[in-house]
């Protein structure tokens, strides 16, 4: 069998696989290509082939692996999500008002509608949003895409306003795995104002009602911004919003009373801190009087981690980052394989390819 070659890593400033561009780089694609098919010719099943590609090809990993913006990660049905984005230089552009409280409420029922997307709890920020969501069949992909879509334009409109709305970094999409997990992260939702000093009680953010709405059970009802829609458009003239735990959810009622005891609680701790340091909220008022193209004053964290997972209980957590990464060596085996010009199964969960490349993915696991 022939021996597969793989090119040294080298020096700033010489030539390399991680300098190899434009046609260079499409000319060595089609060389390599060719070459591991010869090597691995031999090979009667899938797990050899894979380990040869996994140990020894130093270009696979240069030249294709390391082309991907992100990380591949599987999107499977029946997740709880917490979703955040924030907007571009950390400006005010979601900042409260009638006219952005609507939009970002219409926005958010129409996608979810659209794409079959319950929503649990979301809260609009001045500069960002948090989005408490359950994923029953795999959509929260193209439910995040119309939602950040339709309400950057939209909002952009009523700015008057041409450029990104959104920050370039990708959403912040974390996996919530227990009830006890989804109960911490709806109440960092629900809290989120107090906890920044902007207002003493939930209910005095001036942003839309949602965890009123969450907590009483009342639905939402949101129009078709007139400043960017038009009349005779296919967008619905108003939309409504139910924000709740999907059916299958056992003990809501135990669940939603729990998450009021402890905004409660929440609140109660930020007051007592404040009454110890002497600090003051910045008030609705101020906070409506804002203007949209100012930022926090703060400075910003960076480079921090952007978990994945959202588990309290370590076996759960690690068995879950476990799954994860076997995931991902599945999907990456199946890749090379793919691009080499093997027919192969992608794992279960894999998106993008199935969707714009039509690849072969395995069915769903049974449950034993």
């Amino acid at each position: 069998m022939p021996e597969l070659r793989t090119e040294p890593h080298t020096k700033r400033g010489e030539t390399g696989p991680g300098l190899i561009f434009g046609r260079q780089r499409a000319a060595a694609t089609v060389r390599w290509a060719s070459e591991l098919r010869t090597c691995l010719s031999d090979h009667r099943t899938y797990e050899p082939l894979a380990r040869t590609i996994s140990g020894g090809s130093a270009w696979l990993t240069a030249c294709w692996w390391r082309q991907a913006m992100t990380a591949p990660r599987p999107v499977f049905p029946g997740q709880f999500l917490f979703i955040t984005r924030r907007c571009t230089q950390r400006q005010f552009l979601l900042r409260p008002d009638p006219v952005t409280n609507n939009a970002f409420t219409y926005a958010l029922a129409e996608a979810a509608q659209r794409h079959d997307i319950s929503i649990v709890l979301p809260q609009m920020m001045s500069n960002h949003h948090h989005t408490a969501a359950y994923d029953a069949h795999g959509n929260h992909v193209e439910f995040r895409q119309r939602f950040h879509r339709n309400l950057a334009a939209s909002q952009n409109a009523y700015r008057g306003r041409w450029e990104n709305l959104w920050a370039a970094e990708e959403p912040c999409v974390v996996e919530v795995v227990t009830a006890e997990d989804l109960l911490e992260k709806l109440v960092y939702i629900a809290t989120n104002p107090v906890k920044d000093g902007l207002v003493e009680k939930v209910h005095h953010w001036p942003g839309p009602k949602f965890v009123q709405a969450l907590l009483s059970g009342r639905r939402l009802t949101a129009t078709r911004p007139r400043h960017f829609y038009r009349r005779t458009g296919s967008m619905p003239e108003t939309v409504e919003l139910a924000l709740g735990l999907p059916e299958h959810f056992a003990g809501k009622d135990e669940f939603l009373a729990e998450l009021r005891r402890r905004i409660d609680e929440v609140e109660a701790q930020c007051a007592s801190e404040r009454r110890r340091t002497g600090r003051c909220v910045v008030g609705r008022r101020r906070i409506l009087r804002q203007s949209w193209r100012d930022s926090p004053t703060s400075r910003e964290p960076r480079r921090n981690l952007r978990p994945r997972v959202a588990a309290l209980a370590p076996a759960v957590r690690i068995e879950t980052l476990r799954r994860n990464r076997e995931w991902h060596e599945e999907y990456q085996r199946a890749r090379q394989l793919w691009l080499a010009g093997f027919e192969v199964e992608f794992p279960y969960g894999t998106y993008w390819l199935r969707r714009y490349a039509r690849v072969v993915v395995k069915p769903p696991p049974t449950a034993s």
